[in-house]
C-alpha cells in the first residue's frame, strides 16, 4: 500500500478519534453515533460473539463512557514533552538517566521502526516529531567502592539502575495529534486486557470439556466392565465413586460458567468489568529516584545524585513501564542525529 493511501487512512482515524476523545467534548457526554461506534470497537477488540446478547450495546455503554473519560484524564495528565536535540541531553538529567550517553540516545532514536515509518511517510521537511518514549526501568544488586570520609570501601552492595528496550509510540507532527493517538492506544489497551480474561476463562472452559469427555468415557468404560479398572493417569488411583464425585465437580465448574449461549453472556461480563473499572486496570504512578552519573541509586541528598521523576505506566497484568511524551527536533533528525 502506498505512503499516500496509508496516510489517508491515518486522517480518518484520527478525525474519529478527535471526535470521541477530542477536548471539546464534556466528560460523559458524547454524540451517541460516537459512542455506538465506540461499542462496536470494543466488541470487535474482543469477542465479535457478544453482539449475540440482546442489549449489549445497552450493557456496555456506561462501561464504554467510564472508560473513554478515564483514559482522556490519563492521557491528558501526561507531564510535559521533554525536547530532544543535538544539546538536550548533556542539559536534561532526565535524558541522561534514560540514556547511556548522548550517542546511545541518538542511536536508538535512528533504528526505532515507528519513527522510520513515520519519516518515510511524512518526507521533507520534517516537522517536529512528538511521540512517547516507552522504557523498561531494571534494578541489579551489584558490588562496588564507595568513599567513607577519607576511607575508601570496597565491596560495598549498590543498587545500579538501568533503562532497557527503548520504544517510541505514535509519532505525530503536533503534541495535539500524540496525545490522541494515546487516547486511543490506552483505549485498545483496556480491550486487551478484556480480551485476556476471556482467553483464560475460554482455555479453562475447553480442558474442563476435554476432562469431563476423558472421564466419562472411563466411567462408562467401568459400568461396562464392572470391575476396578481404576487408572485415570499415572498419578491417579480412583475407583467408580471416585471417578463419579470427580466428574460431577467438573460438571458442576462447567454449570457455574454456563452453556454456549451463557458463555457469551460471561464474556460480556468481562468486557464490562475491565472498561467500567479502568482505573483497576491501568493507570499511572510517580516514582522519584536519585541517581548519580555511574546509574547507581542513592539516597535522597546524596552529593553528585540528581532527583528525577519518573511517569510509569502500570496494568492489572503486572507491566510498569517508564514513559515520557517526548518533542524531537526535525531538524536534529534531518541531520542525521548529529551532536
Amino acid at each position: 500500500m502506498s505512503s499516500r493511501f496509508r496516510i489517508a487512512g491515518r486522517e480518518i482515524l484520527l478525525k474519529f478519534f478527535q471526535s470521541l476523545f477530542g477536548s471539546d467534548a464534556t466528560t460523559g457526554s458524547y454524540p451517541e453515533s460516537l459512542v455506538k461506534a465506540a461499542i462496536e470497537r470494543a466488541v470487535d477488540g474482543t469477542d465479535p460473539w457478544i453482539r449475540a446478547v440482546s442489549g449489549y450495546r445497552k450493557k456496555l455503554r456506561p462501561a464504554v463512557v467510564r472508560a473513554i473519560d478515564y483514559v482522556v484524564a490519563l492521557v491528558d495528565g501526561l507531564a510535559p514533552a521533554i525536547s530532544m536535540d543535538a544539546g538536550s541531553y548533556n542539559s536534561d538529567p532526565r535524558l541522561r538517566t534514560y540514556f547511556i550517553s548522548g550517542a546511545d540516545m541518538s542511536k536508538i532514536l535512528a533504528v526505532d521502526s515507528n519513527l522510520l515509518n513515520f519519516i518515510r511517510e511524512c518526507g521533507p521537511p520534517l516537522p517536529r516529531v512528538n511521540a512517547l518514549l516507552i522504557m523498561e526501568k531494571q534494578e541489579k544488586l551489584a558490588f562496588g567502592a564507595e568513599l567513607s570520609g577519607d576511607m575508601v570501601l570496597r565491596d560495598v552492595p549498590q543498587v545500579v539502575v538501568s533503562f532497557e528496550s527503548h520504544r517510541l509510540f505514535d509519532p505525530a507532527g503536533n503534541i495535539e495529534k500524540t496525545r490522541l493517538l494515546l487516547k486511543r492506544r490506552a483505549f485498545d489497551h483496556l480491550l486487551r486486557l478484556a480480551l485476556a480474561r476471556i482467553t483464560i476463562v475460554k482455555t479453562e472452559r475447553d480442558k474442563l470439556e476435554h476432562r469431563r469427555t476423558l472421564l466419562q468415557s472411563k466411567l462408562n468404560l467401568l459400568q461396562r466392565v464392572g470391575w476396578g479398572f481404576d487408572r485415570i493417569d499415572s498419578g491417579e488411583q480412583l475407583d467408580l465413586a471416585d471417578l463419579e464425585a470427580l466428574l460431577g465437580r467438573i460438571e458442576t465448574q462447567l454449570l457455574e460458567l454456563g452453556g454456549d449461549d451463557g458463555m457469551l453472556e460471561v464474556y460480556l461480563d468481562i468486557v464490562i468489568d475491565v472498561l467500567g473499572k479502568p482505573d483497576k486496570n491501568l493507570w499511572s504512578r510517580q516514582e522519584t529516584l536519585f541517581i548519580d552519573h555511574m546509574g547507581i541509586k542513592r539516597s535522597e541528598g546524596a552529593a553528585g545524585a540528581s532527583q528525577v521523576v519518573l511517569d510509569m505506566a502500570c496494568d492489572s497484568e503486572g507491566r510498569s513501564l517508564v514513559v515520557s511524551l517526548v518533542d524531537i527536533s526535525g531538524e536534529w533528525v534531518q541531520n542525521g542525529y548529529r551532536t
